[in-house]
């Protein structure tokens, strides 16, 4: 007997973060996924994950987050999934730590990791079919600053312009925040609109982002060291 099971995808939103939480899975009773976690929202996922009749087996986080503490390693010991960063990452307690351009497996789907510094060291976006997790690397109308966690300007160009906006234009954009109520975009509309991407070469990217002079987390040294240890 053949049946169709529909894709679940829900977009969770925290508002003291202002950082977008994914959960995926092929269908209702299935495997699930979840991408940037927040600690303190881990009950209502736990309560959705039951809802829609769920197991967690994998969490993905983009990178080290300054903004937030993940909530990987309180739903690791909740529901005993595995956590996923890429493998540049510092965090020494990640079990699978996948490499550029690999495969993670949730069912009958898969999704590509593709290694995108610059915003930090260590960040990765994830591409599921034509849904593009980008972390804080390509946000909707702007781009994640490279001041700190060994940022880069010139290493965010590359990551943008040479991997990200080579994806086909209708790729939808999910980024790992928004601070103007947007929830998604694509590619090009970014291409077109996206000021920080209005420039001829990488010259003129690193002029703009040295000179965003932007305040520093509130609690980032807190949150950075909790999050090399997964939220523990």
């Amino acid at each position: 007997m053949c049946y169709y099971v529909k894709m679940i995808f829900k977009q969770l939103f925290d508002t003291k973060s202002s950082t977008y939480t994914y959960l995926i899975s092929s269908g209702q009773g299935r495997e699930a996924l979840i991408i940037d976690p927040v600690i303190k929202n881990v009950n209502e996922y736990i309560n959705l994950l039951k809802e829609l009749d769920l197991k967690l087996v994998k969490v993905i986080d983009t990178h080290i987050h300054a903004d937030h503490v993940t909530g990987a390693s309180k739903l690791k010991d909740i529901t005993k999934c595995s956590t996923i960063m890429g493998e540049h990452t510092p965090a020494e307690a990640v079990e699978i730590k996948v490499k550029d351009d690999e495969f993670i497996n949730l069912d009958n789907l898969k999704i590509r990791a593709i290694y995108t510094p610059g915003h930090t060291s260590d960040s990765y976006s994830f591409l599921m079919n034509n849904y593009l997790f980008s972390g804080d690397t390509l946000l909707i109308n702007g781009t994640g600053r490279t001041d700190f966690q060994n940022g880069s300007s010139k290493d965010a160009y590359n990551s943008i312009f040479n991997r990200l906006l080579k994806l086909p234009d209708e790729t939808l954009l999910y980024p790992a925040h928004d601070y103007n109520g947007e929830k998604n975009s694509t590619i090009g509309k970014e291409k077109k609109f996206n000021p920080r991407l209005q420039v001829n070469n990488v010259e003129e990217y690193i002029e703009i982002m040295n000179n965003l002079n932007l305040k520093k987390p509130s609690e980032i040294e807190f949150n950075v060291s909790k999050n090399i240890n997964l939220g523990a």
